[in-house]
């Protein structure tokens, strides 16, 4: 069983395309097709947290402090991998592989998670 992840809208379609390749059975829900597109990343999260999703999100500053927030508040967080948007898509295509395919559920609860791995 993989991942179940959310994908924020920020984040590159050239890297959800190659990781739909390579994990055939991804389960991932762009924000902007699961009307809430356009929402604060507060809502994000929620929705994420009530989807129990992992967040994917190129933002790595202002989203992580929200999640950060949920956590210190007591709310379901399922996670967030917070990616820098300057990684080669290579790379972060690798990292992403090995966190869905190789995470039990729930093992990312009230954790953000930095890429690259390394």
């Amino acid at each position: 069983m993989t991942l179940k992840v959310a994908v924020d809208e920020n984040f590159n379609n050239d890297i959800l395309r190659a990781l739909f390749r390579r994990v055939a059975t991804l389960d991932a829900v762009r924000i902007q097709d699961s009307g809430i597109a356009g929402a604060d990343d507060a809502t994000v999260l929620a929705w994420a947290a009530s989807e129990n999703r992992v967040l994917l999100t190129h933002d790595v500053t202002t989203i992580t402090k929200f999640a950060y927030a949920r956590v210190a508040r007591g709310e379901a967080m399922p996670g967030v991998f917070a990616v820098a948007a300057t990684l080669p898509v290579r790379q972060v295509v690798e990292d992403l592989v090995l966190l869905v395919e190789c995470s039990e559920p729930n093992e990312w609860e009230h954790q953000v998670r930095f890429l690259p791995l390394r």
